[in-house]
């Protein structure tokens, strides 16, 4: 932009319209940077839908809501939603869990992705992007990795189901400014962890201004615009804008499944959830857990207006408890099932896509707002720091038709959920607040856990998780197992290939890649199977050996980031390995 293009533009964000008379007045045209922070809202104004005037006037609504303390919930009333328990007497190894992933099988060759993935590990310690973490050291597997290995291993089942030998299943990724080009860079040197050219699509999140005053004025310091994350709302912006939704539709694809970054455990009940959304014809789906009554999460609730109208949606738990007070109840509290009859919100979500581009094509995607000012004084008109709107993808529902079906599936936390959010001192500092540590060895462990337990829906005796503490996290861990996705998709694929007496150590390791079957097993120690190019059968062996553990380390100059974040590694002792390259081979 040339200096008198940024002069003329700058005079247009001095109207009313644009509102940021102030911002330009404190700059001087002659500076340097004069017309490079001009263009910058310009970029800024180009990227948002309806461009900086609507932005500010959503803003200054938002703003003004706030400072009166309207309550967004006014003249609502709760009810519990609808929805599919898959959990506790319902859940993996039930004959209810049975029946919606025979259905949900039917559908997997209609379904799409999409990763919602803009975060950076810095919060973590980690220099690097949240998906380019490795998930367990067991095997090394990088998050993003385990979510290529899921959609192929589901790609696979659906070309064999249809016969369709070019059958791909999309995968869509939300990217940000922080992240994109790492992202392309994690991919590129991976050759998309074995997903064809064209199957990933990616999407770059934009930010945007910052906001220091009631008037929705635009923070700006040293000639540099200061910029915020939008929100993971963004993303149904984006999968409209870039036209990859409709794409999907246009393909004849029914489903799209919403995940974030590092928390691959809805992969294990995706084909289930999939079959309860096809039975009961669900818009949306939002996955959810069973919720403990004053939990710092999110709730699924139904919300009545006065008219009779109604919409099923999260709550966030800040708004929660007085929302709940009005109930029967008398608020956030626990009914006979010990938890909360409102299910926990994990963002993952399951939308139809006819009815999800029908939404985006009367929205262009764009989500509903809000704003959380910590105000400078008094008379609420300035911040302590500034502020930004704000958008969350679980709030769709907002945009769907009043007739559209909206409910949620529940799912046991072990089968569904897990995160790292928290460096190892915050992470401690949770653990010793009785809260989730949510950090890379919790994280890790929840993944060994949630394989076990698969396992022990299969008849196998699986020892029980023992404690673990490094670098003064602690964490329950139990025999490391590794189910890789091509070994199973569903627990009752699973059952086909688990049978007769299995049992497995609370020193073991168990890694499974591909066609293996087993019948019969004892293991007390390391066993790693690849049969991704192959076939293994397993007839009752013994296996026992010195096997890999898990072994502290002290993080120094050298160290691998992953290993930093963590403060433990894998020593890998006698192992039995075995590698496939063809053919059948038994043990």
């Amino acid at each position: 932009m040339s200096l008198e293009e940024a002069k003329a533009y700058a005079e247009v964000l001095k109207n009313e319209e644009h509102g940021q008379a102030k911002l330009v007045e404190g700059l001087d045209a002659a500076h340097p940077k004069f017309a490079e922070v001009i263009s910058d809202l310009k970029k800024a104004d180009a990227s948002m839908p309806g461009g900086i005037p609507s932005y500010v006037s959503r803003a200054r609504k938002l703003l003004l809501s706030a400072k009166e303390g309207v309550n967004p919930f006014e003249g609502c009333t709760v009810e519990v939603p609808t929805g599919v328990d898959l959990s506790l007497e319902n859940g993996p190894g039930s004959a209810a869990f049975a029946e919606c992933e025979k259905l949900g099988m039917q559908e997997i060759a209609n379904c799409c992705f999409c990763l919602v993935a803009g975060g950076l590990g810095e919060r973590l310690g980690y220099p690097g992007i949240k998906i380019g973490i490795v998930a367990e050291v067991t095997t090394n597997t990088t998050f993003m990795q385990l979510y290529a290995e899921h959609i192929l291993a589901l790609q696979d089942r659906a070309r064999k189901a249809t016969g369709k030998e070019d059958l791909t299943l999309p995968l869509a990724i939300m990217t940000s400014g922080d992240t994109h080009e790492k992202t392309v860079q994690l991919l590129t040197e991976n050759k998309n962890f074995g997903m064809a050219e064209g199957q990933i699509t990616l999407m770059m999140q934009e930010k945007v201004p910052a906001l220091i005053d009631i008037s929705a004025n635009f923070a700006c310091s040293d000639y540099a615009l200061e910029t915020k994350p939008h929100g993971h709302g963004d993303v149904h912006q984006l999968l409209f804008s870039t036209g990859t939704a409709q794409k999907w539709r246009d393909e004849g694809r029914k489903w799209v499944l919403f995940f974030q970054d590092t928390n691959p455990l809805p992969f294990r009940s995706f084909v289930a959830v999939v079959g309860a959304s096809a039975r009961e014809g669900f818009a949306m789906n939002s996955v959810a857990v069973p919720r403990v009554a004053g939990e710092a999460a999110g709730a699924i609730c139904k919300l009545k207006q006065a008219d009779g109208s109604a919409l099923t949606i999260n709550v966030e738990y800040n708004q929660l408890g007085p929302l709940l007070s009005g109930t029967p109840a008398g608020g956030d509290v626990p009914d006979a099932t010990g938890f909360s009859p409102y299910p926990g919100n994990i963002n993952v979500l399951l939308l139809s896509i006819p009815e999800y581009v029908a939404a985006l094509a009367e929205t262009k995607g764009v989500m509903p707002e809000f704003v959380n000012p910590k105000w400078a004084g008094e008379d609420k008109n300035a911040f302590k720091s500034a502020t930004r709107l704000e958008c969350m993808m679980q709030d769709f529902p907002r945009l769907l038709p009043s007739a559209a079906k909206v409910g949620f599936t529940q799912l046991d936390r072990w089968a569904s959920f897990t995160c790292v959010k928290n460096n190892l001192e915050d992470a401690r500092k949770k653990a010793e607040a009785g809260l989730p540590a949510d950090c890379a060895l919790s994280a890790e462990a929840d993944i060994y856990n949630c394989n076990a337990e698969l396992l022990r829906k299969c008849g196998a005796d699986v020892a029980a998780p023992g404690p673990v503490e490094f670098l003064g996290v602690k964490a329950q861990v139990g025999p490391r197992v590794v189910l890789k996705p091509s070994f199973a998709v569903t627990l009752e694929e699973m059952k086909t290939k688990v049978t007769g007496a299995v049992s497995v150590s609370g020193k073991s390791t168990l890694v499974l890649a591909g066609d293996v079957s087993i019948n019969g097993l004892t293991l007390d120690g390391t066993l790693a199977i690849d049969a991704t190019n192959g076939k293994v059968e397993l007839s009752g062996p013994s296996i026992v050996n010195e096997g890999w553990s898990l072994v502290p380390i002290t993080p120094e100059a050298g160290t691998a980031d992953f290993l930093k974040i963590r403060g433990y590694d894998t020593k890998r002792g006698e192992a039995k390995e075995l590698k496939v390259a063809g053919g059948t081979e038994t043990l």
